[in-house]
C-alpha cells in the first residue's frame, strides 16, 4: 500500500558543507544541524519554508473500561470536544504559533455529527478489550490505512510539507504497551507506565491484562499488520498509516510521545526507510519511551517532562525546526559576512 524510497544523498556533502561553514564554531547549534541536514535532504532547496499541518486521531477502546487509566472511557469524547472548541493545550500552541490544527474521529463510541473541524474517518465504535478478543479485524487495519493515505494526500496537495501527529484516547497507553511488547517481544512490566497517573492498583491491572492479552493473541502476533489488529487502537492504526503516508510523499513528520513513538516503530518495521522522514519531538515521562527512542535511533529535540499527548510535544518543537531551516538558508557564512573562517 506505501511504496516509500530514501531520501537521495546526492546533496549531503553540499548540505554539510552550508551547515559547517556558517559563522559559528563546528557543530555549536547541536541538534539544530542535525535537523537542518534532514530538512534540506527531504524536502530540497526549494523548500525555504515549513507549512505545517498538525492532526489528533482520536478513537475509543474497550480496555478503557477495566479500570487501566484514571479517567473513564467518556473523557475521549469529551476531549474531542473541547479540541474542536479550542480549549485544550494543543489548541493554545497551535493558536500561537498559527498552526492549522484537524481533529479525526477515528472511532469514537457515539458518532458525532455536524462538529465543526471534526474529520470523520470512523472505523468502528471504539475497540474491542484486547485482553478477551482482537481489537480490530485486519480489514480494519487496512482500511485505516487507506483513510490516512487519502487524508495526508489531500493536505500535501494544498502544499504541507511537515506533519505533526497527536492523539487521544481514554486506555491508549495501554494498547500502546501492549503493541510494543508484541514488537519487541518484552514483558508487559517492562513497556507500561502510569500512563495519566495512574495508581499501583491500576498499573498492576494494566500489567496482568497485557500479559494476558501477549498470551490469548501468541499465535497471531506475527507481523506488524496482525500486530495492530490484534492489539491496537483505531486512532494508532491511522498515526501510523499517516506517518507511512507521509513518508510516501516525501514529507516531514514530527513525532509526539510515547504513543505516537509506538506507531512510529510500527511504520519502521513496516517500510524502514519511513525512518529518513521523522524528527523526533521530545522525551516523554512513559517509562518505556527510552527503549522506543533506541530502537528508532532517535534524539528527541526536547526533555522538559511532558506527559500530555494531544501532540503537545511535538507542536512545541515546531518552532525549534523551523529555527533549523532558518538558519540553513539566512545565516551567513564566513565568507559571506568576511569573518576569519575558524574551522579551517
Amino acid at each position: 500500500m506505501f511504496n516509500i524510497s530514501k531520501p537521495s544523498a546526492d546533496n549531503d556533502l553540499l548540505i554539510q558543507h552550508q551547515i559547517d561553514h556558517k559563522t559559528k564554531p563546528l557543530g555549536a547549534l547541536g541538534q539544530l544541524e542535525n535537523t537542518a541536514f534532514q530538512l534540506v535532504k527531504v524536502l530540497g532547496r526549494q523548500a525555504k519554508k515549513l507549512n505545517p499541518q498538525v492532526i489528533i486521531f482520536a478513537a475509543e477502546h474497550g480496555i478503557a473500561d477495566f479500570g487501566v487509566s484514571i479517567a473513564p472511557s467518556a473523557v475521549t469524547q469529551q476531549m474531542v470536544m473541547n479540541f474542536t472548541a479550542g480549549g485544550a493545550a494543543i489548541n493554545v500552541f497551535c493558536d500561537q504559533h498559527q498552526y492549522p490544527l484537524q481533529v479525526v474521529d477515528c472511532g469514537l463510541r457515539v458518532e458525532l455529527n455536524e462538529v465543526p473541524n471534526l474529520i470523520n474517518q470512523r472505523l468502528g465504535n471504539g475497540t474491542l478489550p484486547f485482553h478477551q478478543h482482537s481489537a480490530m479485524s485486519l480489514e480494519k487495519v487496512n482500511q485505516g490505512f487507506r483513510d490516512a493515505k487519502s487524508l495526508i494526500h489531500s493536505h500535501v496537495q494544498e502544499g504541507k510539507n511537515i506533519f505533526a501527529f497527536g492523539e487521544m484516547g481514554i486506555g491508549n497507553t495501554s494498547s500502546a504497551s501492549a503493541l510494543m511488547s508484541a514488537l519487541l517481544k518484552l514483558p508487559a512490566d517492562k513497556t507500561v507506565g502510569l500512563g495519566t497517573g495512574i495508581d499501583s492498583e491500576s498499573l498492576s491491572k494494566k500489567v496482568t491484562y497485557i500479559d494476558d492479552a501477549l498470551a490469548l493473541h501468541k499465535a497471531n502476533l506475527n507481523d506488524p499488520i496482525s500486530i495492530l489488529a490484534c492489539l491496537g487502537g483505531f486512532e494508532i492504526v491511522q498515526l501510523v498509516g499517516a506517518i507511512l503516508a507521509a513518508a510516501e510523499q516525501r514529507k516531514l513528520v514530527v513525532i509526539d510521545g510515547f504513543i505516537v513513538s509506538v506507531a512510529a516503530l510500527f511504520a519502521y518495521q513496516i517500510a524502514p526507510n519511513s525512518r529518513d522522514y521523522m524528527i523526533f519531538a521530545h522525551k516523554s515521562q512513559e517509562q518505556a519511551h527510552d527503549v522506543l527512542l533506541n530502537e528508532l535511533s532517535a534524539t528527541p529535540l526536547l526533555d522538559i517532562g511532558l506527559r500530555l499527548g494531544e501532540g503537545t510535544g511535538a507542536v512545541l518543537a515546531l518552532p525549534l525546526i523551523e529555527s533549523a531551516l532558518a538558519f540553513y538558508y539566512q545565516m551567513a557564512s564566513f565568507e559571506e559576512a568576511q569573518v576569519d573562517n575558524v574551522i579551517e
